[in-house]
């Protein structure tokens, strides 16, 4: 198939399915979660899957079966967690905008820790837990003001950001809590930016981590735990040849530079490298096109279905996986009234047809969760593997 492997996808078992849909490889991911708990299980470290990068129960419940915890940023991501088999007190809750609901909800399930974002946070998670006679886990995160060299939309590590308490109000947190009568500060998060693939700003974020250890040890301050947050990028330009991110590297670095105190645990957030490689949008050609200048392949799936190229100009590899024909070169566009509803412009396939098959590859993050159903379009369903 010219640009794709042969037999990567089961083309005979996607007939009778609807098209726009999301494809999981099952054994993909148990390949990934294999290594990423053989990885970090060589430091002791503990994993949260981020879900907010995909919800898929299925997916979810794969996930939950290799014992790791879940990172939420809802409640309702906190009730999905739950829902597929992990365990409450494996699970953290971020968000800068937690509901008083979703406080609640996180507490009567007696979840791990609350990643706590601000001062009038804390007060109401204080207040909420003293009304149900429970003390709540938190962890400050902290906005280290360091630049993880990726897209300006998904970088959180900067003092331009929402995110977390800057480095100055750091004390004033910790002496809140203190004096609080319901809260126990457990930790310290970070979360410097996503698809992080320069490693050099985990390397900054060691050593800032390290300077704010040395500070608290000396305002006689003990942390049980370090969370450095998740980032880790994949490779989007080629999942052929590099199906998974660099979980060695990446969990050798922390163990080289981060100076954990006895007894501490690092916590880390991966979701993007968990399933995006494994994951795929399958769409249908509606019709080929010629233009002025150019071929348009219309498909049936859009902006709605995998809004990351309209939204961060993110590349995702286009595969013709229903023809072996010589390439020719094609703009692949979608059904949606916006024009910036295009996957790729001036992309090389198989030569393509109305009914062909399309994938576009890395597409297992970001891509079910963020679905609309602008223009009154269906959601797209995703299938695991091992389901269809």
């Amino acid at each position: 198939m010219g640009n794709t492997i042969k037999g990567q996808f089961p083309v005979s078992k996607f007939k009778n399915i609807e098209t726009p849909f999301y494809y999981y490889d099952a054994e993909l991911l148990r390949n990934t979660l294999t290594t990423i708990k053989e990885e970090s299980g060589k430091y002791g470290y503990k994993v949260h899957y981020a879900i907010k990068a995909n919800a898929n129960h299925d997916v979810l419940a794969l996930i939950s079966s290799y014992g790791l915890g879940a990172d939420c940023v809802s409640g309702n991501e906190v009730k999905a967690a739950i829902e597929a088999g992990f365990k409450p007190s494996d699970i953290v809750f971020a968000g800068v905008g937690k509901t008083d609901k979703e406080i609640n909800f996180a507490l009567d399930n007696d979840i791990f820790c609350f990643n706590v974002e601000s001062v009038p946070e804390l007060e109401v998670i204080n207040d909420l837990a003293t009304i149900k006679g429970k003390t709540a886990k938190v962890a400050l995160r902290i906005n280290p003001n360091i630049d993880a060299h990726t897209h300006q939309k998904i970088t959180t590590g900067l003092n331009e950001n929402k995110f977390g308490f800057s480095m100055n109000d750091i004390k004033f947190a910790a002496d809140f809590i203190a004096k609080a009568s319901n809260l126990e500060l457990i930790g310290v998060h970070f979360h410097i930016g996503s698809q992080i693939t320069d490693f050099s700003a985990y390397e900054d974020l060691c050593v800032r981590i390290n300077e704010l250890q040395d500070e608290f040890e000396s305002q006689g301050i003990t942390l049980k735990n370090i969370n450095i947050g998740g980032g880790l990028g994949i490779n989007y330009e080629h999942p052929n040849h590099f199906p998974m991110a660099d979980f060695e590297g990446y969990f050798r670095l922390f163990s080289k530079n981060l100076k954990l105190r006895e007894g501490q645990t690092l916590h880390c957030e991966p979701g993007r490298s968990v399933v995006a490689q494994c994951g795929s949008l399958i769409t249908k050609v509606t019709y080929v096109k010629q233009g002025t200048n150019k071929k348009f392949v219309i498909v049936d799936a859009g902006m709605t279905d995998l809004i990351r190229p309209a939204l961060y100009d993110a590349y995702h590899r286009i595969e013709n996986i229903t023809s072996d024909e010589q390439e020719e070169t094609y703009d692949v566009v979608g059904p949606i009234c916006e024009s910036s509803d295009v996957f790729q412009k001036e992309v090389s396939l198989n030569e393509t047809k109305r009914g062909d098959l399309l994938a576009l590859r890395s597409a297992g993050a970001y891509g079910e969760i963020m679905a609309s159903r602008y223009n009154l379009r269906d959601l797209p369903v995703g299938y695991l593997s091992d389901k269809i």
